[in-house]
C-alpha cells in the first residue's frame, strides 16, 4: 500500500488524520490550496469534497466561481481514479473538461464520487491488457448545501500503464 492510500485509509477512521490529509492535498496540489477545497467523507469507492462559500472562490456576481466549480469536479474524480488504481501501475491524464452549469451558487458546494471495482475491471483493467491506453469518461455532479443542482462536470481520462508511457529526454 503506498503512503497516499494509507493515509486515505487512516482519514477514514480519524478525524485528525482527515485534517491531516487535507492539509497534505493542498501542498501537494498547489494550485487548489487558495480555494479551500475540503475532503469531508471518504467511502469504500470514493470521496466527497466541498468548496467553501468564501471571496477567493467568488465570481464577479458573488456567486461561487465557473473555474473553481469546475476544479472541483476534476479533484474529485481525479483523486477516486488515482486511490482505486494507485500511482504506482497507472498514470492518468486527464485529456478533457466539460461543463454544463444550472444554477448559481450562492453557498458552499458538495461533490461526491464513487467509482465500483466492476467498472475499474471492465472499462480500465482488462482493456489495459491488450491496449496501450484506454479512456474514460466521469460525470460529477455539484449541489449547493440546499440540494440545488449546480452544475455537472464530464472528465475525460487517458489512462496508461507506467510501462506504455513514452517520454522525449
Amino acid at each position: 500500500m503506498d503512503k497516499f492510500t494509507a493515509a486515505i485509509e487512516k482519514a477514514r477512521k480519524s478525524n485528525f488524520q482527515l485534517w491531516i490529509l487535507n492539509i497534505f492535498i493542498g501542498k501537494f496540489i498547489p494550485f487548489n490550496g487558495p480555494h479551500k477545497y475540503r475532503i469531508i467523507g471518504i467511502t469504500d469507492d470514493g470521496f466527497e469534497i466541498e468548496m467553501p462559500y468564501m471571496r477567493k472562490n467568488l465570481n464577479h456576481l458573488k456567486g461561487l466561481h465557473a473555474c473553481g466549480l469546475a476544479t472541483l469536479s476534476e479533484l474529485c474524480a481525479g483523486l477516486t481514479l488515482i486511490r482505486k488504481l494507485g500511482f504506482k501501475d497507472y498514470r492518468l491524464i486527464m485529456q478533457e473538461l466539460n461543463m454544463e452549469y444550472f444554477y448559481q451558487a450562492k453557498m458552499p458546494v458538495r461533490v461526491n464520487y464513487e467509482l465500483s471495482e466492476e467498472f475499474l475491471s471492465s472499462q480500465v483493467k482488462k482493456p489495459l491488457e491488450t491496449e496501450e491506453a484506454v479512456f474514460v469518461e466521469l460525470k460529477t455532479d455539484v449541489y449547493d448545501l440546499e440540494k440545488n443542482h449546480i452544475c455537472t462536470a464530464t472528465t475525460k481520462w487517458q489512462i496508461k500503464k507506467w510501462n506504455s508511457v513514452k517520454t522525449k529526454v
